[in-house]
């Protein structure tokens, strides 16, 4: 974080604080959830680091300095006997060096403290360690279960009393609701008084199986497996509560002698508790990032949810010594996954021209890390959507990032304003070559209404060559611009007549690079007529849609002779696309760009239509080894099949290659039929 002025962070902390509170008292008292968790964890963290930089800051009221809210009144009240602590986040391996660093400083000699302290079990009160010693620290780093809290009391190995963590010293008495988890063991293998802490949690299949009785009952459904487990243990009614099969992992119990958190884990199986699996001890800071980045995108295959990881020193009287600070203790940390929403400030809102001349605001971002990649730009769709979503210049907005889905902003966090906010107005003129903006009537997006826009052509040229159209390497947005700059080309056919001499006198450019690009360019002259048709980017017109005309007919001509009826009678292509199809192959311009493709070498290759496949549903995951996705795809199109990008119920089969991602888990549990590349293929039979 930049360095602000103290004026400044007051004026924010304040009302981070305010907005902080609103969020968690929703949540924890109402069991509502206004916002995502990870947006709350975005703004924690922002607060956290105002308070770090100015430790003036620092209330007794804020919420980085207590656990949670208030209880529910639904359940009798249990006192702890120990405090449930909260643990710091940090959200990259930079953050997790300073931690070490600063634990380094601060390991003190071995006083005599009475309680072993880690994640609620550190008394209150211990004073800042200052003696330096160059004691050896080691981890044990655990996934760390999203899902609720919960405390166990054992007395001589008998289950006594289940609580949830509350505000952190007092909770709810769940026991009855707890007694009916079968992972919980009500009598223990050892006759011993002992607390247990875990997590208590809903798997994947279990939460589609719960969510769909609901829907199907016109109930209301749950946003995730753990707003589902947290409200299914508050139920008042034991059977509801058994029926949904709720299970619990341990994290943490109280016995004298354990020497280590690794010890912790090895005693709690013994007891008979589950604890997560892949736990692992690690040596230092290398192997923890080396466990952090192989779980980053792993733990999506996991029949769980995880939002991060536990950090532990792993000495369990080295955690003790070094105390706590705030509602924290210093020898344990959490890491957090690259979360999927955040929370950033809207810095401009800037226009960027497309190939059909659209106008479309983008938002440009103080930088922030969301899904595993760093984002400074994000989509904000058309006007229209800034205004019903009220998102002004300077707000606090949320982002969202799924996947590889383009960023978008969510909307903003009106409290968090302070008056200097501005409304975005979209400009009068394309600002690239200053054409008029229109918005035709009916349409919600503005365009750039020149004919001879660099902008677009910039745009259309980079569809034409892209991956899913004609495939050529090596021409990026620089080169483009660069070729018709220097009066190279005009359009994309003018590509397949460049020659190696063309190119050599041009920066970046010698003869190997040179020839190397002419090479790309003459190898693809030979397309498939879908992946031609997608290459024109006639407006409406995707890669599915190209898919649905090449089926219907055989040669670019019978396109140009169709009537408009004709384009209309195509299934899955509506008024507008047939409409835009029509116009475009009775534009003199585009008839001409045709006729210039085919003088220039270029030839469509005309696949025969195979309906083998037809109304099939696919979805393909991982790397496939005899075929590239793209081509199977193709493969699934050509043969009147349809590809999707996620697994439902209506799928038919999932195509799965080399290090599958959670939708093979899915299919799984849905029952959809598994093939491997070499079935698809021998499916098709391309083998």
């Amino acid at each position: 974080m930049e360095k602000i002025s103290l004026n400044e962070a007051k004026k924010r902390a304040e009302k981070l604080r305010k907005e902080i509170d609103r969020i968690r008292y929703a949540y924890h008292v109402l069991d509502k959830e206004i916002v995502s968790e990870s947006v709350k964890t975005s703004l924690m963290h922002e607060l956290s680091q105002l308070e770090q930089m100015y430790p003036e800051l620092v209330t007794s009221d804020s919420p980085t300095q207590r656990v949670a809210g208030k209880p529910l009144s639904k359940f009798q009240k249990v006192r702890h006997a120990r405090p449930g602590l909260s643990l710091n986040d940090i959200f990259d391996f930079g953050e997790l060096e300073d931690w070490e660093k600063r634990i380094q400083k601060l390991v003190p000699p071995s006083p005599v403290i009475p309680a072993r302290q880690r994640s609620g079990k550190h008394p209150a009160g211990i004073q800042r360690p200052s003696v330096k010693t160059t004691e050896k620290l080691d981890y044990y780093v655990e996934l760390k279960l999203d899902g609720l809290s919960v405390y166990l009391t054992y007395e001589k190995g008998f289950l006594k009393t289940a609580a949830t963590r509350g505000d952190g010293t007092t909770g709810e008495d769940v026991t009855q609701n707890i007694r009916t988890i079968e992972s919980i063991p009500l009598k223990l293998t050892k006759p011993v008084d002992i607390e247990v802490r875990g997590e208590v949690y809903m798997d994947h299949g279990q939460f589609e199986k719960v969510n769909a009785a609901q829907g199907k009952a016109g109930k209301v459904t749950y946003a995730n497996p753990r707003n589902l487990a947290a409200g299914t243990l508050r139920q008042l009614d034991p059977k509801i509560v058994s029926a949904r099969k709720l299970k619990f992992m341990a994290w943490a119990i109280f016995e004298e002698g354990i020497k280590t958190h690794e010890e912790e884990h090895e005693m709690a199986k013994k007891l008979g508790f589950k604890v997560e699996p892949n736990s692992r001890h690690c040596k230092n800071l290398k192997e923890i990032e080396k466990f952090l980045e192989e779980w980053e995108d792993k733990r999506k295959k996991l029949p769980y949810q995880t939002d991060g990881a536990v950090i532990n020193i792993n000495s369990e009287d080295l955690v003790r010594r070094l105390g706590i600070v705030g509602k924290a203790p210093r020898g344990v940390v959490a890491y957090k996954f690259s979360a999927e929403q955040v929370t950033t400030v809207l810095e401009d809102i800037r226009v960027n021209v497309g190939r059909t001349g659209a106008i479309t605001p983008i938002a440009v971002l103080t930088p922030i890390k969301v899904a595993g990649t760093t984002v400074s730009r994000a989509t904000l769709h058309n006007e229209d959507e800034i205004k019903r979503k009220d998102i002004r210049i300077g707000d606090t907005v949320i982002i969202q990032k799924a996947g590889d889905i383009i960023p978008e902003v969510i909307g903003p966090l009106p409290n968090l304003r302070t008056g200097k906010e501005k409304i975005f107005k979209m400009p009068d003129k394309c600002p690239i070559c200053g054409g008029p903006i229109v918005r035709p009537e009916g349409e919600a997006v503005a365009r750039c209404a020149s004919e001879k826009c660099f902008a677009i052509e910039l745009q259309k040229i980079g569809h034409f060559v892209s991956k899913g159209a004609f495939n050529i390497e090596g021409l990026g947005e620089k080169i483009v611009t660069q070729l018709i700059e220097e009066g190279l080309i005009e359009d994309a056919a003018d590509l397949f007549a460049l020659t190696e001499g063309d190119l050599m006198p041009l920066e970046r450019f010698a003869e190997t690079s040179a020839k190397n690009l002419v090479e790309s360019i003459n190898e693809h002259k030979k397309v498939s007529f879908r992946r031609f048709l997608y290459g024109l980017g006639i407006r409406h017109v995707g890669a599915i849609t190209a898919s649905d005309i090449t089926r219907k007919f055989r040669k670019l001509e019978d396109i140009q002779s169709a009537s408009l009826e004709d384009l209309q009678a195509i299934d899955g292509i509506g008024d507008v696309a047939s409409e835009s199809i029509y116009k475009w192959f009775r534009n003199k311009k585009n008839l001409e760009f045709l006729k210039k493709l085919k003088a220039n070498g270029v030839e469509i290759v005309y696949e025969p239509v195979r309906n083998k496949l037809e109304g099939k549903t696919f979805v393909l995951t991982g790397s496939l080894n005899t075929i590239t996705r793209d081509e199977a795809e193709e493969l699934i199109r050509i043969n009147g099949g349809n590809a999707s990008g996620s697994v439902s119920k209506s799928t038919d089969f999932v195509v799965v290659g080399d290090n599958p991602g959670s939708k093979a888990d899915k299919a799984e549990r849905l029952g959809i039929k598994i093939l491997s590349g070499e079935d698809f293929l021998k499916m098709v039979n391309k083998v």
